[in-house]
């Protein structure tokens, strides 16, 4: 499968992910099995998609930058597109001496926590934070369902991206931890899109629960109220390595503890 960022020399062939996060999962009952989506949709389907996200998850966010006509591509084209363009980010700020660890000003510096949970049948979110303590400066709320990334994540490496659009020239910007909407590729496929979110009390609650856990993976029970049916909360919980390529350019890498091999779960931002 391909991936959206080369090979680092901290890659390892050693699975990363198999070793130390064992997901605890249970067989999926009738009718359980997830629907498939076509890799190419309309342009109006596609706005309609990103609205009803962006609408379910609090905000009201413009994607007419999004969905602007474009020529039809041949399928895997964007997946190549995208992997060039971060390759070129992240090349173009070591070559200028511009690439430089944590930042100042947004509650992250050099090292991380980040946690990535969902319910079995809902979609993922990710939290950082500046300690395990602390309330998260970055929610993100993935469209990649639950169950889709435990799937990728016991293939091997995953990676993550983040794209969203820069504004012309002399308009206010916002910082890019700051951006709204999120075009989403999982190792090198679209996968709709991620939207940011403010912390609510189902989500401090999550975070408040895997406190103590400074790394694994698992599961929460579902709370009160609600049915096995409903599957409880999956989680993993990780130190990540913050790089800052440039104002419109960030990764995070899935720190390994034991210090052999390198990251296999990388998350990137890019304004393009």
């Amino acid at each position: 499968m391909r991936t959206i960022m080369a090979r680092t020399p901290h890659d390892s062939s050693v699975s990363f992910s198999k070793r130390h996060f064992q997901w605890i999962t249970k067989k999926p009952g009738p009718g359980g099995k997830a629907e498939s989506r076509p890799e190419e949709e309309k342009h109006g389907e596609e706005e309609e998609e990103a609205q009803g996200f962006a609408a379910a998850a609090g905000d009201t966010v413009d994607v007419g930058s999004f969905n602007a006509p474009t020529k039809k591509k041949h399928p895997g084209a964007a997946a190549a597109v995208a992997m060039s363009r971060f390759r070129a980010a992240f090349m173009s700020a070591i070559a200028s001496g511009r690439l430089h660890r944590g930042g100042a000003g947004n509650g992250l510096g050099t090292r991380v926590t980040g946690t990535l949970y969902g319910r079995r049948r809902g979609h993922v979110h990710f939290a950082f934070q500046g300690n395990p303590r602390s309330s998260p400066v970055l929610l993100i709320e993935l469209a990649t369902p639950t169950s889709g990334l435990v799937r990728e994540m016991a293939s091997g490496l995953v990676r993550i991206a983040l794209e969203c659009e820069k504004k012309p020239h002399g308009a206010a910007s916002r910082r890019l931890l700051e951006e709204p909407l999120w075009r989403t590729f999982c190792n090198g496929k679209k996968c709709g899109y991620a939207v940011r979110r403010e912390c609510g009390p189902a989500d401090l609650k999550v975070l408040s629960a895997v406190e103590p856990v400074s790394m694994g993976a698992g599961v929460l029970p579902a709370p009160a109220g609600e049915g096995e049916s409903e599957g409880g909360i999956m989680y993993m919980r990780a130190r990540f390595e913050r790089v800052v390529g440039s104002r419109d350019s960030e990764a995070f890498y899935m720190m390994n503890p034991d210090g052999n091999g390198g990251p296999e779960l990388s998350i990137y931002l890019l304004r393009v």
